[in-house]
């Protein structure tokens, strides 16, 4: 069995020096102070930064020239350099593959609708949870992101929708979903601290609403319950992929220690608790979790364990380099979903958006 991590919060070996964003409106103050500043201009630099998207200190015209540069050298260090965009369905999917201080590389994915702008954002560099499918898991571990790190990614992609940078001129970021690379529950304290940045209104944060956050995870049941019990309104996604325990045990390597009535069950809590719908993510592969049967068992386990309070989106496998799998044909697809939802639980097929630039489910590898 592959090594899976033992804590949910990683030490800080390897991350960027302390950010704005890492810090309580409180400790801003105080870092401002340290530095011989006015407390206040903590909250300037927290609405340049959440408020205006910016960190550029030129843009910075109300603080004084002599400690804007000190400022945004001390509390805003740059975290990420951008080595490449890529683009695929006319421009409205575009992945980002983002270089950090010490080397690390991660992407992210921004997406257009008619109506809506998803960003799916990385809370890892890699992945430590193995799932063979997986692009991102194969190549393991870097290490966590810190809380800078992520919400970094939301301003730069709220940044790009204001400005029109994808086709349907200027609009605003409305979803973001923790399903870029890692498992965000890995990294626990870190994105709970970044959802607040992320949700929490200007100037503390970005203002966009917790119903629009989904933070996924493929199972870690403590973080889970931790989750929970943070009482934010955020949506849960448990990455089941199968319902039998003997197939997830090699599909999803943290089902040895968790198993799948325990992950349901803390799932279960969650959705008592916040009121709202649990996403199971599937990912459909042909031969191996797409048989008429494991549709029933699905169904079975969710109507036992959530009732109305689930909704399952089938996701074709997206192909990655070496995989030996595949996705499903379309009339195995079409069945599954059909028995599904004949068992009395909500499923529909997930559109698949960058699977031409691999920056679709599982296929994240942040290769330079």
């Amino acid at each position: 069995m592959t090594s899976l991590p033992l804590v949910f919060d990683a030490p800080r070996r390897g991350l960027p020096p302390r950010h704005l964003v890492d810090l309580s409106p409180d400790e801003r103050r105080a870092a401002v102070a340290e530095l011989g500043e006015k407390p206040f201009r903590a909250t300037q630099l927290a609405n340049h930064y959440f408020g205006r998207l910016t960190v550029d200190p030129e843009a910075m015209t109300d603080i004084p020239a002599t400690s804007r540069d000190k400022l945004v050298a001390s509390l805003m260090p740059s975290l990420f350099t951008v080595i490449r965009k890529v683009t695929c369905d006319e421009g409205t999917t575009r992945k980002t593959l983002l270089r950090a201080h010490d080397g690390t590389l991660i992407e992210s994915v921004l997406m257009r609708y008619p109506g809506r702008a998803t960003l799916c954002i990385s809370s890892q560099a890699g992945c430590g949870m193995a799932c063979p499918f997986c692009a991102t898991g194969q190549a393991g571990l870097t290490r966590n992101l810190s809380t800078a790190e992520i919400v970094d990614q939301v301003r730069m992609g709220a940044a790009a929708m204001r400005d029109g940078e994808l086709p349907g001129g200027p609009g605003r970021l409305s979803n973001i979903v923790f399903m870029g690379m890692g498992e965000p529950l890995a990294n626990l304290r870190r994105v709970i601290d970044a959802v607040h940045r992320i949700c929490d209104p200007v100037p503390e944060g970005l203002g966009i609403s917790q119903r629009s956050v989904t933070v996924s995870t493929v199972g870690l049941v403590p973080a889970i319950r931790k989750l929970t019990d943070e009482g934010l309104q955020v949506r849960l996604a448990v990455s089941l992929h199968t319902p039998d325990d003997e197939l997830r045990d090699t599909l999803v390597p943290v089902n040895n220690r968790w198993k799948v009535a325990e992950v349901l069950e803390a799932a279960r809590d969650y959705a008592d608790k916040t009121g709202r719908r649990v996403s199971i993510e599937y990912a459909l592969i042909r031969d191996i979790n797409d048989h008429p049967w494991r549709a029933d068992l699905l169904a079975k386990l969710l109507r036992k364990y959530l009732g109305q309070l689930a909704h399952v989106n089938v996701i074709p496998l997206n192909p990655t380099p070496g995989s030996k799998w595949d996705a499903s044909p379309k009339p195995v697809e079409r069945e599954f979903v059909r028995r599904v939802n004949e068992g009395g639980v909500a499923c529909t097929v997930r559109d698949t958006r960058g699977q031409e630039i691999a920056a679709a489910c599982g296929q994240l590898a942040a290769e330079g």
